[in-house]
């Protein structure tokens, strides 16, 4: 993921089942100014808030798009605590309706 115009905040938290990092979140600024990239490894949930109006997001992944097959948590979920810069003024109705994550550290 990269920001090619304006600036982002990245987030990622670590959902893999066998990993030592597991359930911990990690927060990078990126922007079109510090040029720096972020990748997110396969089974970690990833959102971005937009920090300047007007920024571009840029961003590769690993196999075809599917929609059907797309799934996500809310960006708001106790279960992650991330700490949003701003408060989150626009959101789609998609991502609105995601479910939280309660319970579900033994299934991920």
């Amino acid at each position: 993921v990269r920001c090619t115009g304006g600036a982002i905040l990245d987030a990622l938290v670590d959902l893999r089942r066998e990993s030592p990092t597991r359930g911990r979140s990690f927060m990078a600024e990126l922007s079109a100014e510090n040029g720096h990239a972020l990748y997110i490894p396969p089974s970690c949930a990833h959102g971005f808030q937009t920090l300047e109006e007007g920024s571009e997001v840029f961003y590769q992944i690993s196999r075809g798009y599917v929609p059907e097959a797309s799934a996500g948590y809310r960006f708001d979920d106790p279960a992650f605590g991330l700490d949003w810069p701003l408060p989150v003024t626009v959101i789609s109705d998609r991502d609105r309706a995601l479910p939280t994550f309660e319970g579900r550290w033994e299934e991920a």
